[in-house]
């Protein structure tokens, strides 16, 4: 029998874990949160100092049955989650759980940064006792989420149709997506002219390069904050002008520039920046790259990755730096070791994101890793041994070249080299130079060797027309680099605060940028609109950045001991209230009355329809929300306008004055060409439902659904619509004159990606297959090599290309059928395509005939 009971999150963790502790430890896990606040009520007693009702999960229940059968036999319990705020709650629910089934100084809490074995012994030569401050900072987060998802998401889905939710953090955060859209919205761009020559030496080398204009009479050129800067060329009477000068001006150079620049390594990862760098190099969602980070953790190869500290413990410090010395030279190895500051906020006794052991290097993990794995264990790889290496050398070389009669023109030409990569060494090669300022410097490959005087000839005079361009719009990455800037969420909610908007439908992703959508727009505008009642009465905003940094700096206070995290909900459930009640909008009633006026002479109801589990009854609607407002309730602004919308149905039935009075449309009008496509989809013959993880796809029920919702005069999301136009090019060969369709909905407008020249032949090259591999099961997925091509075939034949992502698992799954296409290895080369795959299954055969 075990003596003791180790407790962690994950049973990947738990089988690792006991390797290193032996027989008498029993390890396992509690999967999350074993208890939470109960799911359909707000379980939050604000009278009684916001007490929590905490009930055990659906999966809890079942897994402290379990923890407590084990714990009964056991003499100690150590609770071993991970080392966060999150961490050390589940850590303390379950103490609270199995607290009868040992002594409460039986009870021990053991944290580390990395699953390996000197870790963990470690940890358990010096258990602790759980952290209080650390439990009530993420039971106040959890609270304040709480509060505000239940008590004001009612208001929001009462006042804009399709709203799900507000969130604390989540808001916040798309109301900057919506913010920045609208300043790309609102901006006005301004035209300008480069200028340049290409010029060349009058005695070898005669190598031409390039100069650009950089200043007139001393002003500089170019735009600067998406602003034109004094002397910029802004007209094309201007430019000719200067042409006009400079044609009959010689080209002198007045001076020759040399600079060494010192580059620096960036800090090893922590959370925000990882999630960043993996967006930006290998186009991970946050969500993903936390999902591999914890595989990676899990399997013993890198720290903790839910950080906001540059620390790093000595041990690996010094490790690493014997590694630099022996891999690279002494001369990448600084005097002393480099330290990196961390915020105020951080944590310094955690880590930040590194291997554990940085002499396995990335294609040596000696344990298998998806190409994922590998991509993100290369970066952290590279970031961490970087940070601990000596900065690199740039040389920079500046060329200035002056010209003209009447007024002074300024040129210039910039060339950067790599004197020593320093960090590059191990992170690879990155820009160069410092970035040029837009319009000032002019970056080119090299540059002849120049003196001071030297008078140069010019083979063509250059110009340019553009346009000053937005800001741009926020992606995944730039959004929580944007977030942790102002002091907004933590490093464990980021990748959720992404995902949530999402879901939700608040924004859209093109590529990789964030859009919002009109719902989304809708559910700012009502924040800013009640923004500005309470700045009347000097309230404060639930979801203005600094009020929701604040909170996140209060919850900071309550970790460290400052303040009592009831005092901090006492100060902040006032302004829920506050917010609640300037965010009611009601509709105005005399537009209510007149409405009811104009229904009461309705005598054909439409019948009622049943989507899902809901039914949707206009009469009984009509007469419920009566009923409500005879006994004195003013309806939502949303209500009312669900009013409306049934007048706009029943029309026909209605007075023509009542109508005109109401501004009432026909419903066709109202739903605009969706009808239309619907129609088109009538006769389709769907494919058949298919399965992903836990949801299922039905193109038929889809359809249907949205036409029922139609019927209803019910908005259709911009996904649902988008979705809906992907099923008219996924069917496009069983509808008549496809192309005539394209052009009446304008199809080809909204598909931006050109098509990759080598896709038409890779799908020709499947013609040939004649036997597909019998589909396999991942998990809950199931993979059909067959189904797949047919998919991304009928999606090439309507919208004429497929995503970089298809592409590149289409070539891949040619690699499989190498034997069945012919000349594979001339396609192989033309195409792109990867080395032949030998199927699993012939590789078994061919085991099973070399043992025969």
């Amino acid at each position: 029998m075990s003596k003791n009971l180790v407790i962690v999150e994950s049973p990947a963790k738990a089988k690792k874990i006991n390797q290193f502790l032996g027989k008498d430890y029993c390890v396992m896990a509690s999967v999350g949160h074993v208890r939470d606040l109960p799911a359909k009520k707000l379980g939050v007693d604000v009278e009684k100092g916001f007490e929590p009702e905490y009930v055990a999960t659906t999966r809890g229940k079942k897994v402290l049955k379990e923890l407590k059968a084990e714990a009964k036999k056991c003499e100690n319990i150590y609770l071993a989650p991970d080392p966060d705020r999150e961490g050390e709650a589940i850590a303390w629910h379950l103490y609270e759980a199995l607290k009868k089934t040992v002594p409460d100084e039986n009870f021990y809490r053991v944290t580390y940064n990395e699953i390996t074995k000197s870790a963990i012994l470690a940890a358990f030569e010096q258990p602790e006792k759980i952290d209080m401050d650390r439990v009530n900072a993420q039971q106040a987060r959890r609270i304040l989420d709480r509060l505000v998802g239940f008590q004001g998401s009612p208001v929001v889905r009462k006042q804009i149709r399709g709203a799900q939710s507000v969130g604390r953090v989540q808001t916040v955060a798309l109301r900057l997506v919506v913010e920045r859209e609208n300043e790309i919205a609102g901006f006005q761009p301004e035209t300008y002219f480069t200028v340049g020559a290409q010029v060349r030496k009058q005695e070898a080398p005669l190598d031409p390069f390039t100069v650009k204009l950089a200043r007139i009479n001393n002003e500089p050129i170019g735009i600067k904050d998406r602003k034109l800067l004094p002397g910029a060329v802004k007209t094309m009477e201007q430019l000719e002008g200067i042409q006009k000068e400079l044609d009959n001006s010689p080209l002198k150079v007045r001076d020759v520039i040399t600079k060494v620049v010192t580059r620096r390594a960036r800090p090893p990862f922590i959370t925000s920046t990882l999630q960043q760098s993996a967006s930006g190099s290998c186009g991970f969602a946050p969500a993903r790259t936390m999902g591999i980070a914890q595989k990676l953790y899990e399997s013993g190869l890198i720290t903790y990755m839910r950080t906001d500290s540059f620390n790093i413990a000595k041990s690996a410090q010094d490790e690493c730096r014997q590694f630099i010395g022996n891999s690279y030279g002494s001369e990448y190895l600084p005097e002393k070791p480099n330290f990196y500051k961390s915020k105020g906020a951080a944590q310094e006794a955690h880590e930040a994101i590194r291997p554990t052991d940085v002499t396995v290097e990335p294609g040596r993990e000696g344990v298998k890793l998806e190409a994922a794995e590998q991509k993100l264990y290369k970066l952290i790889w590279e970031r961490f041994v970087a940070s601990q290496m000596v900065p690199a050398k740039i040389a920079r070389r500046t060329v200035e070249v002056e010209a003209g009669t009447q007024n002074s023109y300024l040129f210039r030409a910039t060339a950067s080299e790599i004197a020593f990569p320093g960090y590059m060494k191990a992170s690879g090669i990155e820009a160069a130079a410092d970035k040029p300022k837009e319009g000032d410097d002019s970056e080119t490959e090299t540059i002849p060797p120049l003196v001071k005087d030297e008078n140069l000839d010019v083979l063509d005079w250059l110009s340019e027309q553009k346009e000053t361009k937005p800001v741009a719009r926020y992606t995944e990455a730039s959004l929580i680099q944007a977030l942790e800037e102002n002091g907004v969420g933590r490093p464990s909610t980021y990748a959720a605060i992404m995902s949530k908007l999402d879901e939700r439908e608040y924004v859209v992703k093109d590529k990789r940028s964030l859009i919002p959508t009109e719902l989304g727009k809708e559910l700012v505008t009502l924040v800013l609109r009640t923004e500005e009642k309470l700045k009347s009465g000097n309230k404060v905003d639930l979801f203005e950045v600094r009020f929701t940094a604040d909170m996140e700096h209060k919850l900071d206070e309550v970790e460290e001991g400052k303040i009592e995290w009831t005092d901090m909900m006492q100060e902040f459930y006032p302004s829920l209230l506050e917010w609640i009640e300037h965010a009611k909008e009601t509709a105005d009633p005399a537009m209510v009355a007149k409405c009811f006026q104009a229904l009461e002479a309705v005598r054909e109801w439409a019948p009622a329809v049943k989507s899902g589990r809901r039914v949707y009854d206009d009469r009984k609607t009509f007469e419920d929300l009566k009923e409500k407002v005879d006994e004195g309730e003013l309806l939502s602004k949303r209500q009312g306008e669900m009013l409306h919308k049934m007048c706009c149905r029943y029309i026909q039935q209605i007075s023509p004055e009542l109508a005109a009075e109401l501004e009432l449309i026909e419903p066709e009008a109202v739903r605009g060409d969706t009808p239309r496509k619907i129609e088109l989809l009538a006769n389709v013959k769907f494919e058949e439902p298919r399965k992903v993880g836990k949801r299922t796809y039905d193109d038929k029920k889809f359809v249907s659904s949205l036409g029922d919702q139609i019927a209803m005069g019910k908005r259709l999301s911009e996904r649902q619509l988008a979705y809906l136009d992907t099923l008219l090019t996924k069917y496009s060969d069983q509808l008549e004159n496809f192309e005539a369709i394209k052009a009446e909905f304008k199809l080809d407008e909204k598909e931006e990606v050109e098509a990759d020249p080598t896709t038409a032949p890779v799908l020709a090259l499947f013609d040939h297959v004649a036997e597909w591999a019998e589909p396999t099961t991942r998990g809950k997925r199931e993979f059909n090599d067959k189904t797949f091509f047919e998919s991304i075939s009928a999606q090439f034949k309507g919208k004429g290309s497929l995503s970089d992502r298809q592409l590149a698992a289409l070539k891949k799954m040619a690699a499989r059928y190498a034997d069945q296409i012919p000349n594979y290895a001339a396609a192989q080369d033309q195409y792109g395509l990867p080395a032949p795959r030998v199927p699993k299954k012939k590789k078994e055969e061919a085991a099973d005939a070399a043992e025969s």
